[in-house]
């Protein structure tokens, strides 16, 4: 050890101030020897110190990826499972890295990988399948058997689907799983400067939805891309350790500026589409009755098939619309209960003929959270323990499976009530609406006209029925064309002066006019009987239903008899009537609509039920560029809070050091000194003694010099005599701190501000700094 070392290490003993004396020797400071860096990655003496940054990158670059989704994809639970995964695996990669700073680096990123991927299976089997796990986290053998259940239905969504698919819990679990692995990989690979393959991965991913088809590019999302791909190249150009600065930051800003010319010269002329078509077949089904574009679509495909011990195939029914709001129809939500408790009571009296009759249904390619069953169905088997049945309307519903794939059998009664049964009774009264809709005049004053000369409820409609099928035509392109493609009010009134549309604007102004008539009505949805097949099953016809014959119709209540249906679409089905018991043998005549066999009913080979959620009034490029503003927002906000994080974790820490040093802690006073030259980047090194720290903050860095003696003195007494009375020595730490920041430029107390090294170089940052 050097006279120097002796007189920084020891007090002074003739009470000479010890800066003086310093100053006054001449010391010189010893030849530093810079440690082994501990946090190095790849052991080549590069000094990685914000742990966050690849978090951040990766947390953003998964979003960039994502947003292309949300246009094809329609707003649901799906976005809410992809930002939980993001976040967690950019948090946990982060938290793991800052836990491990002191281990080899093969340590430190395995440790990672292995907890982001646990940390991602814990999130996505939360958010999908929680009552079948441990604890909601942990995946149990039921959980696995969901998770391939649900696998299976949302890959037969995305092939067989049409956009925007609908946010089923199979493409909630498919997203969640895709951007967890997604986000995983881009962290490693932004943690070990792989840019190139994570800039590749990211618009490959984002680029997916646009790739399948054929129409304009997102122009907006090309250049979120390239202004990722700069921040990428950025951020390992900067950390290169044999790259000089000048010249990475001028590659990657090239780089960048390249990236940028590219998406808004070369990105309108890609051809790639401004929504995801899929294949053109399958269904997704959400039982609304909004309408789009992709109910013009062509191709249909056969979504089930159906064998029936009955003389004629069923309708099957997906489930019920009863509330009305003045703008769209509302599906049911009833009490559930368990299937083997059956659909409820009968809804029919005695003395009205029924016949019973089994339905095996297979479900091919329908993705939904209905079961179609006929109707009244009286129980079922062969579903699993997810489905329950909604006695309301004698549905069968699940919160987490979906319909396709399903295999199971439906015993069901068909009610055929005689024409003087049915016209003796009157159509149960509409509920009590404590807020009614208003409606337009036209509706009311209509059935009015239509229904004068009836004198039964059943005979007014009859004649509505009548009047819909003789009045109107069967058009797909009319409402679009007359601008009133939809269910609300204004476009019921619209349809009954323009005379023509599909299936939902016959079901919806049959159901408004016959309310307005005093009578309780919903609308079903569901599916047409199908086509007979040459196959059978047993002595049973096998009929084949396809995604055109998706269908809506409206049901009024008979009491005694139970909701009874008809078929006011043109062209469409046969309509609803019941025979006299005198000219039939005391039986009713058919109860349910039939399917047409017209071969000249062209217009029904379209879908007839809207499938999906969007706002159809914008076409092409556009579509792709509405963006679901949720993922956006919340995306935002998660970045912000993962930059801030270590902000806020640096000022949490000092705080709790000062309040220390308020009570006399002359550690945490110094030990908060010692971080903030850390974070301001101020040379500093173990080997300093206190008061030749004291010296270079004085001489260097503009610290008061009595300010600063009351710090070393408090550490030497905390020292050399532990039993003195302690002092408050926050406000001397308070100007020191002070001084500090104010002897740097501000891109330095920003940088030390919203990227705190000492939180992440511990001990090993002790080594020189150099400035």
């Amino acid at each position: 050890m050097s006279p120097a070392d002796v007189i920084t290490a020891t007090p002074a003993r003739d009470g000479t101030d010890a800066l003086e004396a310093l100053v006054a020797q001449g010391t010189r400071e010893p030849p530093r020897r810079r440690r082994p860096d501990r946090l190095q990655w790849h052991g080549d003496g590069e000094r990685h110190d914000a742990y966050f940054a690849p978090a951040v990158l990766a947390a953003a670059s998964a979003l960039v990826a994502v947003w292309p989704y949300t246009s094809v994809i329609s707003p649901g639970p799906w976005s809410f499972a992809v930002l939980s995964v993001v976040f967690t695996v950019a948090l946990v990669g982060f938290g793991m890295r800052v836990l491990l700073r002191y281990r080899a680096m093969w340590v430190r990123e395995l440790s990672a990988l292995l907890a982001q991927v646990a940390a991602s299976v814990g999130v996505v089997t939360l958010l999908v399948a929680g009552d079948t796990a441990v604890f909601g986290i942990v995946p149990t053998t039921t959980s696995l058997r969901v998770f391939g259940s649900l696998a299976q239905s949302a890959w037969e969504q995305v092939v067989f689907g049409s956009a925007p698919l609908e946010s089923t819990p199979g493409l909630r679990l498919l997203l969640g799983a895709g951007f967890a692995v997604l986000t995983i990989l881009l962290d490693q690979l932004i943690s070990t400067r792989g840019a190139v393959l994570a800039s590749v991965l990211i618009a490959v991913v984002g680029s997916v939805p646009m790739i399948v088809t054929l129409g304009d590019a997102n122009v907006v999302w090309f250049v979120l891309l390239a202004v990722m791909v700069l921040l990428l190249f950025r951020s390992t150009a900067r950390r290169h350790p044999d790259a000089p600065r000048r010249d990475s930051s001028f590659t990657a800003i090239a780089a960048g500026a390249a990236a940028v010319v590219s998406a808004l010269v070369v990105a309108p002329i890609v051809p790639v589409s401004a929504s995801l078509a899929g294949t053109g077949v399958g269904v997704t089904v959400d039982a609304s009755l909004r309408l789009g574009e992709d109910l013009r679509q062509p191709n249909p495909v056969e979504v089930l098939t159906l064998a029936t011990s009955g003389k004629s195939a069923p309708y099957l029914r997906l489930t019920t619309l009863s509330d009305f709001n003045g703008r769209t129809w509302i599906p049911d939500r009833g009490e559930l209960q368990s299937t083997s408790t059956g659909f409820g009571p009968a809804e029919w009296g005695e003395g009205i003929a029924v016949a019973e009759q089994t339905t095996s249904i297979r479900v091919l390619r329908m993705s939904s959270s209905w079961l179609p069953v006929p109707y009244p169905a009286t129980s079922v088997q062969g579903v699993g323990s997810g489905w329950m049945v909604m006695p309301e309307n004698r549905t069968l519903v699940s919160r987490n499976a979906d319909a396709v794939g399903n295999d199971y059998t439906v015993a069901s009664t068909s009610v055929t009530p005689s024409l003087e049964q049915i016209r003796a009774l009157s159509a149960a009264e509409p509920p009590v609406d404590d807020d009614p809709v208003e409606l337009p005049e036209v509706i009311a004053q209509t059935a009015a006209e239509v229904t004068a000369q009836a004198t039964t409820d059943y005979d007014r409609l009859i004649a509505l029925q009548s009047w819909f099928r003789t009045q109107f035509i069967y058009s797909l392109e009319t409402p679009v064309e007359e601008d009133f493609d939809g269910t609300g009010a204004q476009a019921v009134a619209k349809f009954l002066e323009v005379k023509s549309g599909y299936c939902v604007h016959f079901a919806g102004a049959f159901a408004l006019m016959a309310q307005s008539l005093g009578m309780q009505t919903r609308i079903v949805v569901g599916y047409l009987p199908g086509t007979r097949t040459p196959e059978k099953r047993g002595d049973e016809a096998v009929y084949s239903v396809s995604s055109d014959q998706l269908h809506s119709w409206p049901e009024v209540l008979f009491p005694g008899i139970g909701w009874v249906p008809f078929e006011p679409t043109a062209t469409l089905g046969t309509p609803t009537a019941f025979s006299s018991a005198t000219t039939s043998g005391g039986t009713g005549g058919s109860a349910t609509p039939a399917p047409t066999t017209r071969p000249e009913d062209e217009e029904t080979a379209a879908p007839e039920v809207d499938r999906n959620d969007a706002d159809r009034g914008s076409t092409g490029a556009d579509s792709l560029r509405r963006l679901d503003p949720t993922p956006v927002v919340l995306g935002g906000l998660g970045i912000v809070l993962l930059v801030l994080l270590p902000m806020l974790i640096r000022l949490a820490v000092r705080a709790v050091r000062v309040r220390r040093a308020r009570g006399g802690d002359a550690q945490a006073a110094w030990t908060e000194l010692r971080a903030s030259m850390i974070d301001l980047q101020i040379g500093l090194s173990d080997a300093d003694s206190p008061r030749r720290r004291a010296l270079g903050l004085v001489t260097e860095s503009g610290v008061d010099e009595q300010t600063m003696k009351t710090l070393t003195d408090a550490v030497e007494r905390a020292s050399y005599a532990r039993s003195a009375d302690p002092i408050d020595l926050a406000p001397a730490l308070t100007e020191v701190l002070r001084r500090l920041r104010s002897s740097v430029d501000r891109p330095a107390r920003v940088r030390a501000l919203l990227m705190p090294r000492s939180l992440v170089a511990g001990r090993a940052a002790d080594a020189p700094v150099l400035a």
